[in-house]
């Protein structure tokens, strides 16, 4: 999916989160947003479309994005997989399920009573204020969805920015450790900006669209996955030719 060079500005959010940095080689400097349709680029000619986020409902994305904090997707597969064989893959479901069999249903993701009192909270909030469905949020904008789901219990802005990307198809940017990381190691970013400073990096240089958002940050945690791990493998990355911004953050 082809980038153009300028796009209109969206929102800015607030939060932070700590990743280790390692500079990537280059020579030439970019400006930061650049870079990112660089970095979009090359990526999307790398891996293609990678058609992110799997679940074959709105409801089941929004229960996977809760469930895959502090756990990796597997996990939240086979916890997804117990909610439909327990017939409680649905917010009426959920919010009228007894605590020890929702419990039972989640103990593949980890967590599974913080994340039981969390997923209850969501489906609470459906049943409650948009008649017991996602589509009960729709009529609302990126930002104002946004705010709601963050009132509820558990929910931090990379979860809300992914069900309302991935659930819900608005245009916002989810940040997540794969993100931060690889922008730390390029000189982009630092480790102690917010969330939304990093945010409004893609925002600023990216179309506001939801197609766009999803697969750029579906690619980031492909190329985070495969190669800007803990222990990065620049070698062999797609991105070991980009170059960093001048006056760029970032540890050396």
């Amino acid at each position: 999916m082809p980038v153009p060079e300028r796009r209109k500005k969206g929102e800015g959010t607030v939060s932070a989160e700590r990743t280790g940095t390692r500079s990537a080689p280059g020579a030439a400097k970019k400006p930061p947003s650049a870079f990112i349709r660089s970095l979009y680029r090359v990526l999307a000619r790398h891996y293609g479309d990678l058609r992110w986020w799997p679940g074959e409902t709105p409801f089941e994305v929004a229960v996977g994005a809760i469930l895959t904090q502090n756990t990796n997707w597997r996990n939240v597969e086979k916890a997804i997989e117990n909610l439909k064989k327990e017939n409680l893959l649905s917010p009426a479901a959920i919010k009228a399920s007894e605590d020890g069999r929702l419990e039972k249903a989640l103990r593949p993701s980890g967590f599974y009573r913080v994340k039981s009192k969390r997923l209850r909270a969501f489906a609470d909030y459906l049943v409650r204020f948009c008649g017991g469905t996602m589509e009960g949020l729709m009529a609302e904008g990126a930002g104002e969805i946004r705010a709601k789901l963050l009132t509820i219990h558990g929910i931090g802005e990379e979860t809300a920015d992914s069900i309302v990307l991935y659930g819900l198809g608005k245009p916002v940017f989810v940040v997540d450790a794969y993100t931060r990381r690889i922008l730390e190691r390029h000189g982009i970013s630092e480790a102690r900006e917010s969330y939304g400073a990093v945010q409004r990096l893609f925002v600023e240089a990216l179309p506001q669209s939801p197609a766009v958002y999803n697969q750029c940050h579906a690619l980031l945690v492909q190329v985070g996955k495969d190669y800007c791990r803990k222990e990065p493998r620049c070698d062999s990355c797609p991105l070991s030719g980009m170059n960093s911004p001048p006056g760029a953050g970032g540890k050396p």
